[in-house]
Protein backbone atom coordinates (compact mmCIF):
# COMPACT_ATOMS: atom_id res chain seq x y z
CA UNK A 1 0.00 0.00 0.00
CA UNK A 2 1.62 3.60 -1.02
CA UNK A 3 1.84 5.95 1.67
CA UNK A 4 0.91 9.71 1.43
CA UNK A 5 2.31 12.67 3.51
CA UNK A 6 -0.90 14.13 5.48
CA UNK A 7 -0.93 18.19 6.69
CA UNK A 8 -2.94 19.85 8.62
CA UNK A 9 -3.33 23.25 9.43
CA UNK A 10 -5.42 25.69 11.10
CA UNK A 11 -6.24 27.62 14.17
CA UNK A 12 -5.54 26.86 18.04
CA UNK A 13 -7.82 25.08 19.93
CA UNK A 14 -9.18 23.22 16.88
CA UNK A 15 -8.19 20.07 18.00
CA UNK A 16 -5.70 19.39 15.08
CA UNK A 17 -3.45 17.55 17.19
CA UNK A 18 -5.88 15.43 18.59
CA UNK A 19 -6.98 14.40 14.64
CA UNK A 20 -3.52 14.06 13.88
CA UNK A 21 -2.81 11.41 15.93
CA UNK A 22 -5.64 9.62 15.36
CA UNK A 23 -4.99 9.57 11.78
CA UNK A 24 -1.85 8.69 12.23
CA UNK A 25 -2.39 5.99 14.95
CA UNK A 26 -5.39 4.28 12.48
CA UNK A 27 -2.89 4.45 9.58
CA UNK A 28 0.43 3.23 11.34
CA UNK A 29 1.85 6.38 10.17
CA UNK A 30 4.04 8.56 12.10
CA UNK A 31 2.79 11.67 14.35
CA UNK A 32 4.75 14.90 14.04
CA UNK A 33 3.54 17.57 16.49
CA UNK A 34 4.69 20.19 14.76
CA UNK A 35 3.19 22.35 17.59
CA UNK A 36 5.16 20.95 19.95
CA UNK A 37 7.94 21.32 18.25
CA UNK A 38 7.60 25.35 18.62
CA UNK A 39 6.28 25.44 22.27
CA UNK A 40 9.98 23.01 23.07
CA UNK A 41 11.93 25.75 21.05
CA UNK A 42 9.61 28.74 23.15
CA UNK A 43 9.92 27.00 26.63
CA UNK A 44 14.20 26.60 26.29
CA UNK A 45 14.27 30.57 24.76
CA UNK A 46 12.16 30.93 27.97
CA UNK A 47 14.73 28.89 30.56
CA UNK A 48 17.76 30.54 28.92
CA UNK A 49 15.81 34.32 28.88
CA UNK A 50 16.60 34.58 24.87
CA UNK A 51 15.97 37.76 23.50
CA UNK A 52 13.55 36.77 20.23
CA UNK A 53 14.55 40.31 18.26
CA UNK A 54 18.14 39.54 18.96
CA UNK A 55 19.41 37.56 15.63
CA UNK A 56 22.53 36.50 17.22
CA UNK A 57 21.11 35.17 20.59
CA UNK A 58 18.13 33.40 18.78
CA UNK A 59 20.91 31.53 16.44
CA UNK A 60 23.24 30.59 18.70
CA UNK A 61 20.31 28.95 20.71
CA UNK A 62 18.87 27.23 18.18
CA UNK A 63 22.57 25.70 17.49
CA UNK A 64 22.23 24.27 20.99
CA UNK A 65 18.99 22.88 20.67
CA UNK A 66 18.06 19.48 19.91
CA UNK A 67 13.83 18.29 18.91
CA UNK A 68 12.89 14.15 18.95
CA UNK A 69 9.75 12.23 18.90
CA UNK A 70 10.42 9.79 21.47
CA UNK A 71 7.18 6.78 21.57
CA UNK A 72 6.00 5.48 24.23
CA UNK A 73 5.00 2.04 23.75
CA UNK A 74 2.94 2.01 27.11
CA UNK A 75 0.80 5.25 26.40
CA UNK A 76 1.30 4.56 22.47
CA UNK A 77 2.18 7.90 22.12
CA UNK A 78 5.10 10.21 20.69
CA UNK A 79 6.23 12.78 23.38
CA UNK A 80 8.76 15.54 22.63
CA UNK A 81 12.06 15.40 24.23
CA UNK A 82 13.94 18.77 24.23
CA UNK A 83 17.70 18.00 24.97
CA UNK A 84 17.14 14.60 25.54
CA UNK A 85 14.46 15.77 28.54
CA UNK A 86 10.65 15.10 28.18
CA UNK A 87 8.79 18.53 28.08
CA UNK A 88 5.43 16.98 27.25
CA UNK A 89 3.87 18.69 30.31
CA UNK A 90 6.09 21.76 31.09
CA UNK A 91 5.30 22.93 26.83
CA UNK A 92 1.45 22.98 28.13
CA UNK A 93 1.84 25.91 30.88
CA UNK A 94 0.39 28.97 30.09
CA UNK A 95 3.50 31.13 29.72
CA UNK A 96 4.22 28.72 27.03
CA UNK A 97 0.55 29.63 25.68
CA UNK A 98 1.32 33.38 26.29
CA UNK A 99 4.88 33.12 23.73
CA UNK A 100 4.84 30.55 21.63
CA UNK A 101 3.67 32.48 18.82
CA UNK A 102 5.66 35.14 19.03
CA UNK A 103 8.90 33.01 19.18
CA UNK A 104 7.73 30.84 16.26
CA UNK A 105 6.96 33.68 14.23
CA UNK A 106 10.58 34.42 14.04
CA UNK A 107 12.22 33.36 10.62
CA UNK A 108 14.84 31.67 12.31
CA UNK A 109 13.04 29.64 14.59
CA UNK A 110 10.76 28.35 11.58
CA UNK A 111 13.38 27.43 9.20
CA UNK A 112 15.06 25.84 11.93
CA UNK A 113 11.74 24.14 12.49
CA UNK A 114 10.76 23.32 8.94
CA UNK A 115 14.37 22.18 8.16
CA UNK A 116 13.89 19.51 10.54
CA UNK A 117 10.08 18.58 9.81
CA UNK A 118 11.05 18.17 6.18
CA UNK A 119 13.81 15.62 6.61
CA UNK A 120 11.33 13.77 9.00
CA UNK A 121 8.72 13.48 6.17
CA UNK A 122 11.42 12.51 3.48
CA UNK A 123 10.27 8.25 3.39
CA UNK A 124 6.43 9.51 3.72
CA UNK A 125 3.98 7.71 5.91
CA UNK A 126 3.47 10.73 8.04
CA UNK A 127 0.34 13.62 9.58
CA UNK A 128 1.61 16.38 10.60
CA UNK A 129 -0.23 19.27 11.96
CA UNK A 130 0.24 22.81 12.55
CA UNK A 131 0.31 26.38 10.53
CA UNK A 132 2.26 26.06 7.69
CA UNK A 133 2.77 22.83 7.07
CA UNK A 134 0.15 22.59 3.39
CA UNK A 135 1.92 25.39 2.46
CA UNK A 136 5.77 25.68 3.18
CA UNK A 137 6.64 22.30 5.07
CA UNK A 138 5.33 20.03 2.78
CA UNK A 139 3.51 22.25 -0.26
CA UNK A 140 3.55 19.09 -2.04
CA UNK A 141 1.39 16.58 0.73
CA UNK A 142 -1.31 14.21 -1.31
CA UNK A 143 -3.42 15.29 1.55
CA UNK A 144 -4.37 19.08 2.75
CA UNK A 145 -6.65 19.49 5.58
CA UNK A 146 -7.50 23.36 6.94
CA UNK A 147 -9.36 22.84 10.20
CA UNK A 148 -11.02 25.57 11.64
CA UNK A 149 -13.93 26.68 14.04
CA UNK A 150 -15.86 29.41 15.55
CA UNK A 151 -13.74 31.08 18.22
CA UNK A 152 -16.29 30.88 21.04
CA UNK A 153 -16.32 26.96 20.43
CA UNK A 154 -12.94 26.84 20.14
CA UNK A 155 -12.33 29.14 24.09
CA UNK A 156 -14.91 26.44 25.37
CA UNK A 157 -12.39 24.02 24.66
CA UNK A 158 -9.29 25.51 25.60
CA UNK A 159 -10.99 26.48 29.07
CA UNK A 160 -12.44 23.32 29.31
CA UNK A 161 -8.62 21.60 28.94
CA UNK A 162 -6.91 24.38 31.31
CA UNK A 163 -9.72 22.99 34.00
CA UNK A 164 -8.99 19.59 33.70
CA UNK A 165 -5.30 20.49 34.12
CA UNK A 166 -5.67 22.45 36.98
CA UNK A 167 -4.86 25.87 35.45
CA UNK A 168 -6.77 28.67 36.64
CA UNK A 169 -7.60 31.29 33.76
CA UNK A 170 -11.02 32.75 32.81
CA UNK A 171 -12.75 32.17 29.88
CA UNK A 172 -12.17 36.15 28.58
CA UNK A 173 -8.34 35.50 29.13
CA UNK A 174 -8.46 32.44 26.91
CA UNK A 175 -10.34 33.54 24.35
CA UNK A 176 -8.23 36.82 24.17
CA UNK A 177 -5.11 34.56 24.06
CA UNK A 178 -6.84 32.52 21.04
CA UNK A 179 -7.45 35.95 19.16
CA UNK A 180 -4.24 36.83 19.81
CA UNK A 181 -2.23 33.60 18.86
CA UNK A 182 -4.80 33.83 15.57
CA UNK A 183 -3.84 37.34 14.80
CA UNK A 184 0.20 37.19 15.06
CA UNK A 185 0.04 32.86 13.14
CA UNK A 186 -1.88 34.70 10.27
CA UNK A 187 0.22 38.42 9.96
CA UNK A 188 3.40 37.06 10.48
CA UNK A 189 5.62 38.09 7.82
CA UNK A 190 7.48 34.53 6.94
CA UNK A 191 5.10 31.71 6.67
CA UNK A 192 2.00 33.40 8.06
CA UNK A 193 -1.01 30.94 8.66
CA UNK A 194 -3.15 30.45 5.44
CA UNK A 195 -5.14 28.09 3.63
CA UNK A 196 -3.97 26.02 0.97
CA UNK A 197 -4.98 26.43 -2.54
CA UNK A 198 -5.83 23.07 -2.73
CA UNK A 199 -6.78 22.03 0.90
CA UNK A 200 -9.94 20.72 1.88
CA UNK A 201 -11.94 22.97 4.89
CA UNK A 202 -13.04 20.77 7.82
CA UNK A 203 -15.05 23.20 10.12
CA UNK A 204 -15.83 21.57 13.24
CA UNK A 205 -17.76 23.41 15.18
CA UNK A 206 -20.45 21.67 15.15
CA UNK A 207 -19.28 17.94 14.98
CA UNK A 208 -18.20 15.50 17.39
CA UNK A 209 -14.97 13.82 17.44
CA UNK A 210 -15.90 10.66 15.93
CA UNK A 211 -17.96 12.04 13.21
CA UNK A 212 -14.43 14.46 12.26
CA UNK A 213 -12.26 11.33 12.16
CA UNK A 214 -14.60 9.34 10.15
CA UNK A 215 -14.61 12.24 7.02
CA UNK A 216 -10.54 13.03 7.43
CA UNK A 217 -9.86 8.96 7.53
CA UNK A 218 -12.51 8.59 3.87
CA UNK A 219 -10.43 11.55 2.87
CA UNK A 220 -7.07 9.87 3.71
CA UNK A 221 -8.37 6.38 2.05
CA UNK A 222 -9.53 8.06 -1.40
CA UNK A 223 -5.92 9.49 -1.35
CA UNK A 224 -4.07 6.37 -0.19
CA UNK A 225 -6.14 3.68 -2.87
CA UNK A 226 -7.16 6.56 -5.59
Amino acid sequence: MKKIVIAIDGYSSCGKSTLALQLAQELDYIFVDSGAMYRAITLYFLQHQINVEDPIQVNKALEQIHLKFVYDSIQKKSFIHLNNTNVEQKIREKIINDNVSIVAANKAVREFAIAQQQLMGDEKGIVMDGRDIGTTVFPNAELKIFVTADVDVRTERRYKELQEKGIASTKEEVKQNLQQRDFIDSNRDFSPLKQADDAVVLDNSRITKQEQFKLVLDWANKKING
